[in-house]
């Protein structure tokens, strides 16, 4: 069905941003996940670091590759020639943003079509601000991202990360996936 781009700054890749990668995965013949690398948002990881995680935590997709921009989203879609750009959808207000936006880009780019994505319930109230927030403040948070991503902002706010998770499972095509 084509090639997509997911894109965002993925500050730190959560399990709504995989689920969002693994449902597309099946829907897309190639995605391309675009890291932001210069947003005009204090970042907590660096580019390389934010690489990374998604690199680990996605290594699972075969039809998946990372790349890092900068500039407009609607130029690295063109820049990889891809037919659609893949967001994911948690509440009303993310629909508002995304239309808004889905409309300059098709202002600007009338061939590459925008896919919203619906997060799992599971993930509805999950963003990386929020992960990022109560891992700092000490929380539990072992649902939300993987085990390296969990590490990795212990290590930013040098404090263990509270997780009692359960295991998780992501839906890839016809399969389960773990994740540890």
């Amino acid at each position: 069905m084509g090639r997509a781009l997911y894109p965002g700054t993925f500050d730190p890749i959560h399990n709504g941003h995989i689920d969002i990668a693994v449902r597309a995965s099946v829907l897309f013949d190639e995605i391309v996940m675009a890291i932001y690398d210069a947003p005009p948002k204090k970042l907590l990881f660096d580019t390389q670091e934010r690489l990374e995680l998604a690199m680990q935590a996605l290594e699972h997709l075969p039809n998946l590759r990372i790349v890092t921009y900068t500039g407009l989203t609607v130029d690295c879609a063109r820049e990889h020639k891809v037919d659609v750009i893949v967001r994911g959808l948690r509440n009303v207000a993310d629909f508002e943003y995304e239309q808004q936006i889905g409309w300059a880009n098709a202002s600007l780019a009338p061939h590459i079509d925008l896919c919203c994505l619906f997060c799992n319930n599971d993930y509805a109230y999950l963003s990386a601000t929020i992960l990022k927030e109560v891992a700092s403040l000490g929380g539990e948070c072992g649902a939300w991202a993987p085990p390296h991503v969990l590490e990795a902002l212990g290590h930013k706010f040098d404090r263990p990360i509270r997780s009692n998770a359960p295991k998780i499972y992501l839906r890839h095509g016809d399969k389960w996936v773990h994740r540890d």
